[in-house]
C-alpha cells in the first residue's frame, strides 16, 4: 500500500512538472509573437506619421503655389476645399456600397429577388433588439372552424365560450 502511495505522489509531481514546462513553453511563444506584432505595429504608426506629415507638406505646396497669383487667404480657402474633397472621396471609397455586396458577381437570379436577404434569412427581431412591435396574429381565430377556399366564415363559426386549444 505505501508503494501506491509512492506512485501517486510520483505522478503528482511529473504532472506538475509537465504543467510547467507547457507554461513556460506558452509563455515564450506569446513573447515571440507579441515580440513580433509589436515591431510590425510600429513600423504601420511610424509609416501612417511620415504620411500625415507628407500630406501636408503636399498642402503646404499647393497653397504656396496658389498663393503666386491670389491672395494668401483665397489660396488657404481653396486648399481646404481640395482636402475637403480628397477627404469626402476617401471615405466614399472606404464605405460599402448597396449596389456592388461584397460577394459581387457571385449572386444568382434567386439573390436577386426582391426582399431576398443576402447570404441567409432575415433576422427575427429588429436590430434594436426590442423584438417584434406586436405579436403575430394567427391565421384564424383559435377554435374557429376554417372555411373553405373563396367561402366567407359565418358568425357562428366562433364559438366565445368554447376552450382554446394551443
Amino acid at each position: 500500500m505505501e508503494r501506491m502511495d509512492h506512485l501517486e505522489h510520483l505522478d503528482k509531481h511529473l504532472v506538475d512538472e509537465l504543467a510547467q514546462v507547457a507554461r513556460e513553453t506558452i509563455r515564450e511563444e506569446l513573447r515571440e509573437q507579441t515580440r513580433k506584432q509589436r515591431r510590425t505595429a510600429m513600423l504601420y504608426a511610424a509609416s501612417g506619421a511620415v504620411a500625415l506629415y507628407a500630406g501636408a507638406a503636399v498642402a503646404l505646396a499647393v497653397g504656396l503655389a496658389l498663393g503666386i497669383g491670389l491672395p494668401d487667404w483665397a489660396a488657404a480657402l481653396i486648399t481646404a476645399a481640395i482636402l475637403g474633397v480628397v477627404a469626402y472621396l476617401l471615405r466614399g471609397a472606404a464605405k460599402p456600397h448597396a449596389s456592388s455586396p461584397p460577394t459581387a458577381g457571385l449572386e444568382t437570379a434567386q439573390d436577386k429577388a426582391p426582399g431576398r436577404v443576402i447570404g441567409g434569412t432575415p433576422p427575427a427581431a429588429p436590430p434594436g433588439g426590442t423584438g417584434l412591435a406586436y405579436p403575430p396574429m394567427p391565421p384564424t381565430a383559435p377554435g374557429a372552424q376554417v372555411p373553405a377556399p373563396g367561402e366567407a366564415p359565418r358568425a357562428d363559426d366562433i364559438d366565445p365560450e368554447s376552450p382554446h386549444r394551443a
